[in-house]
C-alpha cells in the first residue's frame, strides 16, 4: 500500500509540476509579447502623429507666409518660423520613433519636399523682408507644397502598413505560444494517461473524473461543480485547471479590447480628417462611439465659431438632454469623465471652449450593462481629447482664413481709395499749375512783393502735391510699364542727373555730399531708376542736420550692381524699420521732429527695385544715421550706344 501511494504521490507531484510549468510559460510569454506589441504600436502611433504634426505645422507656416504676402506684415514671419521649426522636429521625432526602412526612406521624401518648398519659394521671400506678389512664383509654391502634402500621405501610409504588419506579427507570434501552451497541455494529458495505466485498479475512478473534466474544459464547461467528489488531490487539480482557464479567458477579452479601442480611436481620427461636413462628422463620430462602447444613446455637442454649433445625437430621435444635466456637464473639467447625477447608466465629458466659442459635450448612457469599466472611462476620455483638439485646429484655420479675406478687402479698398484719390487730384492740380505759371511768368507788374511771395508758394506746394499723387500713381500701376520700357541703364549718367540737383539743396543746408560711381550697367527703365535714387538721397539730405555727411557709392559685385546711400543723421527707431517699406508709414522720429512728407518715398524706391529684379534693405541706428542698400541685375556686357537710355 505504501508503494502505492509513493507511486500516486509520485505521478500527482509530475502532474503538479507540469501544469505550473505550464502556467509559468503562458504567463511569461504572454506578457513579454503583449508588452513588445504595446510598445511597437505605441511608437508607430506617435510616429504617424508626428507625421501629422509637420504637416500642419508645414501648413501653419505657409498660411504665414501667404499672409505676409498679402499684407507685408513681420508678424506672419514669426508664424512661418515657428512653423518651419515645429515641422523639422517633427520629422526628427518621426525618425527616432520607427526603424521600417520604407518609413524612413518615405520620411526623407518628405524631407526633401519641405525643404524644395522652403529654400526655392519660401526663404527668397522672407529673406527679402517684403511681400513678394508674384503670380507665377506663387503658382509653384503651391505646386510645391502640393508634393509636400503628396509625400506626407505617402508616408502616413507607410506608417498605417506598418502598424497592420505590426498587428499581423503579434498574431503570429500569439498563435505560436498557443501552440507551445497547448503543446504543454498535452503532455500534461500523456502524463495522466500513463499514470492512469500504470496504476490502473488504484488511479481508475479519478483518472475517468478528470478525462470528463478535461473533455468539459475542451468544450468551454469550467464549472467546479460538474466534477464529482473524488480524492481531495484530484479536486486541489481540477480547481486549478479551472482558475488557469479563467485566467486565460480574462486575458484573452483584455486582449480584444484594447484592439477594439484602437479601432475605435482611428475610425474617429479618419472622420474628423474628412470633416469638411461639421454637422455630419459630429453625427459620424457619434455613431462609431455608440457602436463601439454598446450605447443606447449618444450626444455630443461642438462648437465651430461663435456663430455655428452642431449638436447632434445617436440614434436620430433620442430625447434631448435636460438643460440642467448641460449645465452640469459643461461645468465640469475638459477632457475628464465624469458621472451624470440624474442618470446612474451614463457618463459624460466636458470639451473646451475659448473666448469666442462655447464649450461642447459628449454623453453616453447604457442602461442595458450601466458599470462603464475604467478602460471604457480611458478610452472615452481619449476620444474627447482628440473630438476637442481636431475642432479647435478647424477654429483656428477658420479664423486664420476670415483674417487673410479681411486683409485682402482691406488691401482691395485701400487701392480703390488711392485710385479714386488721385484721378480726382489731377484734375484740378493741373489748373491750378498752370494759372499758377502764367502769374509767376508774366511780368509781376501788377503783383506786389507780398503776392509774388504767395504765388511762389503757391506753385511749390501744387508742385509737392503732384509728386505725391505721381507716387501714389506710381505704386499703383508700375509692373506694366517696367516690363515694357526695359533697356540698358547707365548707372553712373543716372546718379550723375540725380547729384545735379540735389547736390546744391544739400550744401546750401550745410551738408557734405560724397559721390562715388562706377560705369555700371543694368536693364530698366531709367526714368523709375532715377526717381528711386532721388528719393534716397532726397531722405538723407532730409533726416541730416547741418553739418553731417551723405554719401551715395554705385559698385559692381560680380552679378550684381549695389548702390548705398548713407548718412549720418537721426536715424530710425528698431520699432519703425518692420513697415519703413509699407505706403504711408513715417517713423516716429520724423513725426516727433514734424518732418513734412506723405511716407510714399521708400515705398515708391521698394515697387521700383522689385520691378526690376533686385531688392533694398536698410540698417539704422538711432541718432547714428541710416544706410539703404539696392541691389540690381548686372548686365554681363556693356551694350551698344544705339540700345542705352540714361535719363
Amino acid at each position: 500500500m505504501g508503494s502505492v501511494q509513493r507511486r500516486i504521490r509520485g505521478g500527482f507531484a509530475a502532474l503538479v509540476l507540469l501544469f505550473v510549468a505550464t502556467v509559468l510559460v503562458q504567463l511569461f510569454v504572454d506578457d513579454s509579447l503583449r508588452a513588445e506589441q504595446d510598445r511597437r504600436a505605441t511608437r508607430l502611433e506617435q510616429a504617424r502623429d508626428a507625421n501629422r504634426a509637420a504637416l500642419q505645422h508645414l501648413t501653419d507656416a505657409e498660411t504665414g507666409l501667404r499672409g505676409f504676402q498679402l499684407t507685408g506684415e513681420r508678424m506672419f514671419v514669426q508664424q512661418y518660423d515657428a512653423g518651419r521649426k515645429a515641422a523639422f522636429a517633427a520629422f526628427d521625432r518621426v525618425a527616432s520613433l520607427s526603424a521600417d526602412e520604407q518609413v524612413l526612406r518615405l520620411l526623407a521624401v518628405e524631407r526633401q519636399a519641405a525643404s524644395d518648398w522652403l529654400y526655392a519659394y519660401a526663404m527668397p521671400i522672407v529673406d527679402a523682408a517684403e511681400a513678394d506678389p508674384d503670380d507665377p512664383r506663387a503658382a509653384r509654391g503651391k505646386g510645391t507644397f502640393d508634393q509636400l502634402r503628396a509625400a506626407n500621405a505617402d508616408l502616413d501610409a507607410a506608417v498605417r502598413a506598418a502598424q497592420r504588419a505590426t498587428s499581423a506579427a503579434a498574431r503570429r507570434q500569439s498563435g505560436y505560444a498557443q501552440l507551445l501552451f497547448a503543446g504543454l497541455a498535452v503532455a500534461f494529458l500523456a502524463t495522466a494517461l500513463v499514470l492512469a495505466t500504470v496504476h490502473q485498479r488504484h488511479l481508475l475512478a479519478p483518472l475517468e473524473h478528470i478525462r470528463v473534466t478535461l473533455q468539459r474544459l475542451a468544450a468551454g464547461d469550467l464549472s467546479a461543480r460538474a466534477v464529482p467528489a473524488g480524492p481531495r488531490e484530484m479536486r486541489a487539480v481540477i480547481g486549478s485547471l479551472n482558475g488557469l482557464a479563467a485566467q486565460t479567458e480574462r486575458l484573452l477579452d483584455a486582449e480584444q479590447t484594447r484592439n477594439a479601442a484602437n479601432e475605435l480611436r482611428q475610425a474617429v481620427a479618419t472622420a474628423l480628417r474628412d470633416g469638411r461636413d461639421p454637422e455630419a462628422t459630429a453625427r459620424r463620430t457619434a455613431e462609431l462611439i455608440a457602436r463601439a462602447l454598446r450605447a443606447d444613446a449618444v450626444h455630443e455637442r461642438v462648437t465651430i465659431t461663435a456663430e455655428t454649433s452642431v449638436d447632434v445625437c445617436w440614434p436620430a430621435g433620442s430625447a434631448a438632454l435636460p438643460a440642467q444635466t448641460v449645465e452640469e456637464i459643461l461645468a465640469g473639467d475638459p477632457g475628464t469623465v465624469m458621472p451624470v447625477k440624474d442618470e446612474p447608466a451614463a457618463i459624460a465629458v466636458a470639451l473646451g471652449g475659448d473666448a469666442d466659442c462655447a464649450p461642447g459635450l459628449i454623453y453616453l448612457v447604457r442602461r442595458g450593462e450601466p458599470v462603464w469599466t475604467a478602460a471604457e472611462r480611458r478610452l472615452v476620455a481619449a476620444l474627447g481629447r482628440e473630438i476637442d483638439h481636431a475642432h479647435r485646429r478647424r477654429r483656428l484655420h477658420l479664423r486664420q482664413a476670415l483674417l487673410i479675406d479681411e486683409l485682402r478687402a482691406l488691401d482691395e479698398r485701400k487701392d480703390a481709395f488711392v485710385s479714386t484719390v488721385t484721378h480726382e487730384l489731377r484734375t484740378p492740380l493741373t489748373s491750378i499749375l498752370g494759372y499758377t505759371e502764367m502769374l509767376a511768368d508774366g511780368d509781376g507788374g501788377d503783383l506786389s512783393p507780398l503776392q509774388r511771395r504767395g504765388v511762389t508758394a503757391i506753385m511749390r506746394n501744387a508742385e509737392r502735391l503732384q509728386d505725391t499723387v505721381a507716387n501714389l500713381l506710381l505704386l499703383d500701376g508700375i509692373a506694366n510699364r517696367v516690363t515694357a520700357a526695359a533697356v540698358p541703364v547707365e548707372l553712373a549718367l543716372v546718379a550723375a542727373g540725380v547729384a545735379a540737383e540735389t547736390v546744391p539743396l544739400a550744401e546750401a543746408k550745410g551738408l557734405v555730399v560724397q559721390m562715388d560711381v562706377e560705369p555700371v550697367w543694368v536693364s530698366g527703365d531709367a526714368r523709375q531708376l532715377e526717381r528711386s535714387l532721388r528719393n534716397l538721397i532726397d531722405n538723407a539730405i532730409k533726416f541730416t542736420g547741418p553739418g553731417g555727411r551723405v554719401s551715395c557709392r554705385i559698385a559692381s559685385r560680380g552679378d550684381r550692381v549695389t548702390m548705398t546711400v548713407t548718412d549720418t543723421g537721426i536715424g530710425i527707431p528698431d520699432d519703425d524699420l518692420r513697415g519703413l517699406f509699407t505706403p504711408f508709414h513715417r517713423a516716429g522720429n520724423a513725426i516727433d521732429r514734424a518732418v513734412q512728407g506723405p511716407g510714399l518715398g521708400l515705398a515708391v524706391v521698394r515697387n521700383i527695385i522689385t520691378e526690376h529684379g533686385g531688392a533694398v534693405t536698410v540698417h539704422s541706428r538711432l541718432g547714428h544715421g541710416s544706410t539703404f542698400t539696392v541691389t540690381l541685375p548686372a548686365l554681363a556686357t556693356r551694350p551698344a550706344d544705339d540700345d542705352v537710355m540714361a535719363g
